[in-house]
């Protein structure tokens, strides 16, 4: 039986940190146990720190974040289907099969280049990449709207093609590169107990609120000017109430960011320009979603008291046109309708309380206390979790 050396509880390695108690055969041996096990322990954190960095919303905390890499590879799915969605619509079929051929044998051209390039990569013919570098952004952008041009036989329309490209490119290393979804979804769990701290701006505003739009609701030029306009002309007018409340909340994120930075024990490596970023995107997306919150409560509340008082008959005299029935409702012998019109309505004055409850919030010095204090509070286990990240990134590449 080959000699054991028993060294008792040795602690933790001099750089990796994995704590060993039973050491086989040699002195040699002890630091290759020692150094091995480190490294599984360390890295096996790391991944779990990362992957709770994206699940909060703050994958910019992650240190070396690669677009190619860590981005685009994660949104591969969506761009193939965008990708799939303009070759299709660049077929032109009814001018006939030979086109169509052509148009296919482009998309098969196309298929046998990303498998070449997955062969130079070292990957299989037929592999999803594991990385989306500018090769294959460029081939996005540019193969749908070339195929559009020359199908379409209009070089406008396929530079069109190219600039929408160009914006989806841009949109998905945004909301994916700043973790979107998971802010929504982390938001959203959060989201009472922060309209919980901000209740003093809540029963300040949304009385005055609620008692200048009711005045306004039960007015003809207004019912006139939400349902005269075309659907472009309308949905431009909501849309740019939205950029105007997105506009006011984000005066002050600057602001918001210094504060929760300086309130928050960061440890002593001081966030970093894309952490600053990913953080107001959080605080963005906070006060959007309780701004969003108090507008659908607005909607419904006009929708129902819409439909209960403002009758058929009134509607008539108040709009120019004939109105669109979109549900009719039996009321203890009554009929009650949902339409068009008063849906239009009722968003229209939604989405103007929303931009009132922005400024609202912008300018009361209590709301802003309150936030800071609340997103401080939140992101207290975050922080902590980013310098135990820190100290294990550096003890790798000290060890590496």
């Amino acid at each position: 039986m080959p000699n054991l050396l028993v060294l008792g509880d040795l602690g933790h390695a001099p750089i990796f940190g994995a704590p060993c108690d039973v050491i086989v055969k040699n002195g040699a041996t002890v630091h290759q146990v020692w150094f091995d096990a480190g490294v599984e322990t360390d890295e096996a954190r790391i991944a779990e720190l990362e992957q709770g960095f994206r699940r909060d919303g703050l994958p910019n905390l992650i240190v070396g974040l690669s677009a190619a890499d860590d981005i685009f590879t994660r949104a591969t799915p969506f761009l193939t289907v965008v990708f799939a969605i303009e070759i299709v619509n660049a077929l032109d079929v009814d001018s006939g099969w030979t086109r169509l051929l052509l148009a296919l044998g482009g998309i098969t051209v196309m298929l046998v280049a990303l498998g070449l390039l997955n062969l130079i990569r070292g990957r299989r013919f037929l592999s999803v990449p594991n990385r989306v570098g500018n090769t294959e952004l460029v081939a996005f952008v540019l193969v749908p709207a070339v195929l559009s041009a020359a199908f379409q036989r209009d070089a406008w329309f396929g530079l069109t093609v190219m600039v929408v490209n160009i914006v989806v490119v841009a949109l998905t290393y945004v909301v994916v590169g700043f973790g979107m979804p998971s802010i929504v979804r982390w938001v959203g769990v959060r989201l009472f107990d922060q309209l919980g701290a901000s209740v003093t701006v809540l029963v300040r505003a949304v009385p005055l609120l609620l008692f200048f739009s009711l005045v306004t609701f039960f007015t003809t030029e207004i019912w006139q000017s939400f349902t005269a306009p075309g659907p472009a002309r309308y949905w431009t007018a909501i849309t740019m109430f939205v950029l105007l409340a997105m506009v006011f909340l984000s005066v002050r994120l600057p602001n918001v960011v210094k504060e929760v930075q300086a309130d928050s024990d960061v440890g002593a490596v001081p966030l970093h320009r894309r952490e600053r970023l990913n953080l107001a995107a959080v605080a963005l997306i906070s006060e959007m979603l309780q701004v969003l919150f108090v507008s659908a409560a607005v909607w419904l509340f006009y929708v129902v008291l819409g439909t209960l008082l403002v009758s058929a008959e009134v509607r008539a005299d108040w709009l120019t046109h004939a109105e669109h029935v979109v549900w009719e409702i039996a009321w203890f012998g009554e009929r009650m309708q949902v339409t068009t019109e008063l849906l239009r309505v009722a968003t229209g004055v939604a989405t103007f309380a929303g931009l009132y409850y922005a400024v609202t919030i912008l300018i009361d010095p209590a709301y802003r206390d309150q936030f800071v204090d609340s997103l401080t509070e939140e992101l207290h286990d975050t922080f902590d979790r980013r310098s135990e990240y820190l100290d294990l990134i550096e003890r790798r590449e000290v060890g590496a």
